[in-house]
């Protein structure tokens, strides 16, 4: 990785978002000890738990064996999205005295339609590790995929607007349905090698929301496109008085 430009960003974030959170990356990778390695029963459950603690400063490391939720599993591609027999009433209205829906589709038609759509952008892990920094630990040796960002809407607001000021269509960014672990790893890594890629909104998954703050969402985009991004700082809206008046009240000032 560039260092230059990863200190050029933390002090052009720092400029416009003031001490708004720093983002996370992560890339795949065959060799060992890019970060510390996740081991069966360590870190339990969903993703979003793990990533937590990747926030906070702690270089993390997945493979196949690492465990956890199955989203956490199939998100990166360590297991194949296999629907089960019962993941149609799972995701809908559920088996009276067998399984509690969990109400996120409203028939167990529309709930397999669901699945079906989720096995076809499933992907294989493309080696053998998935490693997750926080922006600022990240070094020479990562080449980060995928940056992530957890933020509140006045922080998403400039994200959204970077995303798309080099885009006259008005997709730049978007919104799929599906589990929170896919809007940040699944989708942005599938958009990377796109002669457009655009950047996920996510973190509406009412399952992941417990384990990120109640006021953010999660913007997640390739690094070739966060690249472009971060080169337009300068010149775009950041440096508006329109901006200057969100950016007081991302710093809290009065």
């Amino acid at each position: 990785m560039d260092i230059k430009f990863k200190e050029d960003f933390i002090v052009l974030w720092k400029r416009f978002f003031g001490e708004a959170e720093l983002p996370i990356a992560f890339y795949y990778t065959n060799e060992e000890g890019h970060a510390e390695l996740v081991k069966p029963g360590t870190i339990r459950g969903c993703l979003f738990a793990a990533l937590s603690l990747v926030r906070k400063g702690r270089a993390l490391c997945f493979d196949a064996e690492s465990g956890g939720c199955l989203g956490r599993q199939i998100s990166p591609g360590f297991r194949e999205y296999i629907e089960e027999p019962d993941d149609k009433y799972l995701l809908s209205c559920g088996i009276p005295g067998k399984i509690e829906g969990e109400r996120y589709m409203k028939t167990p038609e529309i709930a397999a339609e669901a699945n079906k759509l989720m096995a076809a952008i499933s992907f294989k892990a493309p080696a053998r590790f998935i490693v997750f920094k926080r922006w600022d630990s990240l070094n020479e040796s990562d080449e980060p995929d995928v940056v992530i960002f957890f933020a509140c809407p006045d922080v998403l607001s400039g994200l959204y607007g970077l995303a798309n000021f080099e885009e006259a269509e008005p997709n730049g960014v978007f919104t799929p349905w599906g589990p929170g672990c896919f809007s940040i790893v699944t989708y942005p890594f599938l958009e990377k090698d796109s002669v457009r890629p655009r950047a996920v909104i996510g973190l509406f998954d009412v399952s992941a929301r417990p384990y990120v703050p109640e006021n953010a969402l999660s913007f997640s985009v390739s690094m070739r496109k966060f690249e472009r991004m971060v080169r337009n700082m300068e010149e775009s809206f950041l440096i508006t008085n329109s901006w200057k008046a969100v950016q007081k009240r991302i710093q809290g000032a009065p």
